[in-house]
Parts: structure tokens; C-alpha cells; sequence
């Protein structure tokens, strides 16, 4: 069965347009290729789409079905021309929890103003890739490396390690700790995209986890006072919440801030987001 896009279109212009006549000369074409075009659509789909009279027409119970599902059809094709030819006037941006924390901001603001003929979204994707190999972004923050070999990166910053912790915590009264204070406690991580894993710690003296997949979950838990976080500080600027303390961790490396790209299909803006980004980092 083959049902061309051209008989989906002639379908939907005789509905909204309320007659052969009126759909031919909205769609550009004869009115007898109107009637020939519903004719073989009608006839690929073995049912009848429509009730012709001398006064109107009007779609059948399955016309209505089939018509609903060719405007979703028709719009998903022109939503996919639009991806297509609009590609290099827009760049996505993925994340998986936090964006560009304090940075963010700043970083929106000023490529509007260097590259007004490329918009800038931000969307946050919680995978690996921060939604890179998903096709949901062109560039990807992340903050641990990629191990794949599809993809390219770049350094752009770097950012302390926080330790996250309920409010009434004894913790939450230190101006910041140490590994060796959290080692004892249950550690909560997002094995998928964050960036703390136990071998932070030396093997005999690591803490005990949980999982969780999402910052929403992470911080609701830790403000109960269960367990703890460790995390980038661009999670306190992007996650400011009642109940939660970040402190610093003294003894911790910091973590480098990565823009990530496909090697063989690289965004036109990439370079422009690299040089944007690393200044932002820089001047802190």
C-alpha cells in the first residue's frame, strides 16, 4: 500500500476547504486531479473517506480518523524540512543537570548579541550524551569524558566539587569538609550523567550509595537528611533549594566543564560556543 503525501494534502484541503472547487484552487491544480488524487487515496486505503452530494462534502467516520492522523503526518514532515534546511540558524545545546550554572545566563545573553543569526536553545536531556547521540542536540555540555569515538570535546572550564547536604545536617555547619567527613555516610549518585563515583575515595574507606536519575529526586532526597551529594558547584547556582546546603569539598579535584560534538557532522557554531564558553570560565 502507497499513500503519497500529495494525497494526504488534496484529503486535507477538500475538508478545510469545503469543496473540490475551492481545494483546487488552494492546492493550484484542476479540479479534476482533485478528484482523481482522493480517488486513488481512497482506493489505496480500500475504504471511503468522503460523502460527496450536490451541496457539500463532508468526511466519513473513517475520513475523520484518517484526516486527523494526515495533519500529524503533514506537520511531522514539515517540522522534519524545517530540522533540514534550518539547521545552521539555530543550534541546540544539551545538558543533563545543570547547564552552565552561574555562567548560563551570561553565556545566553552574549551569543545573542556575537551570533544573532544562530538561536540558542538550552535543553536539558539526563543521558550520557546530554541527548548528543539521541539527535536532541547539536552540542552537549558534560561533565565526565566521552568515551565514544562518535563524538569530539573540548575543555571549556572548570568547576569545584560541592558536597550537598540537609540543612539541619551537621555538615551544613562547616564552611566546607573533606572526603573523609562523607566517607562514612551514604553517598546518592546518578550513575548515567553525574560525576561522582566512589573512587574518589581510597578502596577501604569508600561510602556506601543509592541511585537516583534525577536532580529533582537527588535534592528532594538529600533534604531529608538520608543521604548526601556530592556534585559540580553549576548544580547550586542552577538548583538554589530551601532545605539543601552546598559546602565545598577542600580535597577534591575539580571538574572539567566539556562542549561535546559529533566528529564527523560538527555544528557551524561550535567553534563561536567554545571561545564563548572558555572566556566565560576564565574570567570567572
Amino acid at each position: 500500500m502507497d499513500v503519497e503525501l500529495r494525497q494526504l494534502r488534496c484529503l486535507v484541503a477538500i475538508v478545510d476547504e469545503g469543496s473540490f472547487t475551492d481545494a483546487a484552487v488552494a492546492l493550484g491544480v484542476s479540479q479534476a486531479a482533485v478528484s482523481r488524487t482522493l480517488a486513488s487515496l481512497e482506493r489505496a486505503l480500500g475504504v471511503r473517506l468522503l460523502r460527496r452530494t450536490s451541496r457539500e462534502v463532508t468526511p466519513t467516520a473513517t475520513g475523520l480518523r484518517v484526516v486527523a492522523q494526515a495533519r500529524r503526518v503533514l506537520g511531522e514532515v514539515a517540522a522534519l524540512v524545517q530540522e533540514a534546511t534550518s539547521g545552521h540558524t539555530r543550534v541546540r545545546i544539551g545538558y543533563a543537570w545543570s547547564a552552565l550554572g552561574r555562567h548560563t545566563l551570561a553565556f545566553q545573553r552574549r551569543w545573542s548579541g556575537a551570533h544573532p543569526e544562530t538561536d540558542l536553545q538550552l535543553v536539558r536531556v539526563n543521558s550520557g550524551t546530554a541527548g548528543l547521540a539521541e539527535g536532541a542536540c547539536d552540542l552537549a555540555v558534560v561533565r565526565r569524558p566521552l568515551d565514544d569515538r562518535r563524538f569530539d570535546s573540548a575543555i571549556v572550564g572548570l568547576e569545584r566539587r560541592l558536597c550537598a547536604v540537609a540543612a539541619d545536617d551537621p555538615l551544613a555547619r562547616r564552611r566546607s569538609v573533606r572526603l573523609s567527613d562523607i566517607s562514612g555516610r551514604t553517598l546518592l549518585i546518578d550513575r548515567r550523567t553525574g560525576t561522582t563515583t566512589t573512587e574518589l575515595w581510597p578502596p577501604d574507606s569508600r561510602p556506601s550509595t543509592e541511585d537516583t536519575h534525577d536532580v529533582d529526586d537527588w535534592l528532594t532526597v538529600i533534604s531529608t537528611g538520608r543521604c548526601v551529594g556530592m556534585t559540580a558547584e553549576s548544580t547550586a547556582n542552577q538548583y538554589p533549594r530551601p532545605g539543601i546546603v552546598y559546602r565545598p569539598v577542600r580535597d577534591a579535584e575539580p571538574i572539567a566543564v566539556r562542549l561535546a560534538w559529533w566528529r564527523d557532522d560538527p555544528h557551524p557554531a561550535t567553534q563561536g560556543a567554545i571561545e564563548l564558553l572558555t572566556a566565560l570560565y576564565r574570567t570567572g
